[in-house]
């Protein structure tokens, strides 16, 4: 049975922003990317056959920005428009405790993106989008080992951001 464009994309929403923001570094480009990418989406949907609709979906989004922002898809934009997007603190925490959140959630993002771009988006889509490798390497357009690659190398430097951070170091208080 047929379903609506509606019904079979809409509910992806939320990730096909999310992985743009990741993308752009910026909510409003992000925007842009989304809208275009559900154009797109809209125009090509009777050719979506029993696949995932969500990596069918991620995949026009990174298309979208590629096509978009050619000069910038390797990197270098750093402009984040809405600097409170991602630090939203638990509202039943203590404020010592929301403080020391907000700050960690600030250092992972930064760490996230200080990473080139083809390990931030193989890391958000498996770590904050949880996608299988399988669609990753669809999406992204790589072979599965790449994927694994990719991910192994981008966590490892992940790793080395945050060591050199505070989040690591001991100085999660105020200073």
């Amino acid at each position: 049975m047929p379903r609506s464009f509606e019904e079979v994309l809409l509910p992806h929403l939320d990730a096909a922003f999310n992985y743009a923001r990741w993308l752009t570094k910026n909510d409003a480009d992000a925007e842009d990317v989304v809208q275009d990418a559900y154009v797109r989406a809209l125009r090509f949907f009777s050719s979506l056959r029993g696949e995932d609709a969500r990596a069918w979906l991620l995949t026009i989004v990174r298309n979208t920005w590629y096509g978009r922002f050619p000069r910038r898809a390797g990197g270098g934009v750093t402009m984040v428009a809405d600097e409170d997007a991602d630090n939203r603190a638990d509202v039943s925490l203590n404020p010592e405790a929301q403080m020391i959140q907000q700050q960690t959630v600030e250092q992972v993002r930064r760490a996230i993106e200080a990473l080139p771009t083809d390990f931030r988006e193989v890391l958000v889509l498996r770590e904050l989008e949880g996608l299988s490798y399988k669609e990753i390497a669809a999406i992204v357009g790589i072979p599965l080992g790449t994927v694994m690659s990719r991910l192994a190398r981008g966590r490892e430097r992940f790793e080395g951001v945050l060591a050199s951070s505070d989040i690591r170091g001991g100085r999660r208080g105020l200073s």
